[in-house]
């Protein structure tokens, strides 16, 4: 008997295999516009992620240099399948927009009866024209900060975290060295000689990978928080390798005394950042230290922080450097993008295999999680008292589709 004779008898010669057809699948128009916000450089989607989404069966209209401050290239786009446009007004022609800032007033005036809108919502900047505008005009608009994954997590908001804790560290190394007119100090530690002392205030993301990163470069660093629990979990997640206070004015002053480095990384939930070194602390630190206020985007925790730019990043107040730059992620915008990226490029990859955005939003909750105005309601109960709005309850409205 023939080889292939004796293989099929036993019925396992290979067969084509059987790929389920979305029966809801629906093209989505996808529009990216360039990002026009102060120091915004990141772009939500990477030429990989659009030639993904072209892939499978999508369109992908971005406006002329809109991955620039990314280092993503027209060309690159173009090669993936994107078409590039030169105007504004035809990339909010298509079904869904997707930015990472929050559309302007300008661009507000451009979106059309009942698009998508994906971006970020950052509540210290918007007022109650701009939520009006979006529930006159029936418009969809998913925060991007607020979409959860399937352990109950916000992605983007840890992605984001995670990429300013480490950057601040490696900021700070910048201005410790002679080449930024700083002390000549390396940020970490060699045999025979005393390693640099990182203080880090907040244990939250940001914190936690702050300290990582000073802990890989061989620092000496302590935590301060006012939470015990998140103390703990960062004193499992770093095997006991760090030394955590709650804070008190009187240890967090002795140990800024010694600080060369100073990671202001406290989380201010919906309000401002809790202001916790006064400027009698900060003048009592060595000469040539380094604070990074990453909290500086809620107004920051140390009393002489002033808001700074990418072009000019840092001031010196009392002998000390301090860099208070926004939107830390930013300056690292390529990393950033592919971050932002992963999360974006997935949900609309489902919004399209469910067939479109409602029957998306029924069978995920993480997204319904940032979902804020739908059918011209307002579905967030935080923004509808903030704003005084009569607020709707989505998981409601989405049963009675």
């Amino acid at each position: 008997m023939k080889k292939e004779n004796v293989y099929g008898s036993l019925g396992i010669l290979p067969k084509e295999e059987m790929i389920e057809a979305k029966q809801n699948f629906q093209k989505l128009t996808i529009g990216l516009p360039k990002e026009t916000s102060f120091q915004e450089n990141r772009i939500s989607l990477s030429p990989d992620s659009v030639s993904l989404l072209t892939h499978n069966g999508h369109k992908i209209i971005i406006e002329n240099n809109a991955g620039e401050g990314a280092n993503f290239s027209d060309k690159e786009y173009s090669d993936a399948g994107a078409e590039i446009v030169f105007s504004k007004e035809e990339v909010y022609e298509s079904d869904v927009i997707v930015k990472i800032e929050p559309p302007t007033k300008q661009e507000l005036k451009l979106l059309k009866k009942g698009q998508q809108l994906i971006s970020a919502i950052q509540l210290q900047t918007r007022d109650k024209d701009y939520f009006n505008e979006l529930i006159k005009k029936d418009i969809t608009s998913v925060a991007i900060e607020h979409i959860m994954d399937k352990e109950g997590k916000l992605p983007i908001l840890r992605s984001m975290g995670e990429i300013a804790g480490n950057t601040s560290i490696l900021i700070a190394s910048e201005y410790l060295s002679n080449v930024n007119s700083g002390k000549g100090l390396m940020l970490g530690g060699i045999a025979g000689l005393s390693p640099t002392d990182v203080v880090i205030i907040g244990s939250g993301t940001v914190g936690e990978y702050a300290c990582r990163t000073a802990l890989g470069l061989g620092c000496n660093v302590k935590v301060f928080d006012s939470s015990l629990s998140r103390l703990r979990r960062l004193h499992h997640h770093t095997q006991r390798n760090v030394s955590t206070s709650l804070i008190q004015p009187k240890s967090l002053r002795k140990a800024l005394k010694r600080a060369d480095v100073v990671i202001g990384a406290l989380r201010s939930g919906d309000g401002r950042t809790p202001c916790v070194v006064s400027e009698t602390m900060v003048k009592d630190m060595k000469e040539g230290s380094v604070i990074v206020d990453v909290s500086i985007d809620h107004g920051g925790c140390f009393e002489t922080s002033e808001v700074t730019t990418h072009k000019k990043p840092i001031f010196n107040k009392h002998g000390i450097v301090h860099y208070c730059v926004p939107n830390i992620a930013s300056r690292v915008a390529r990393t950033s993008s592919f971050a932002i990226c992963n999360v974006i490029s997935q949900i609309l990859l489902k919004m399209g295999e469910e067939g479109g955005v409602k029957n998306f939003m029924k069978k995920d909750e993480g997204i319904r999680n940032g979902v804020y105005t739908f059918k011209g309601m307002m579905t967030n109960k935080t923004l509808s008292k903030m704003f005084d709005f009569p607020y709707k309850d989505l998981d409601l409205i989405i049963t009675a589709i």
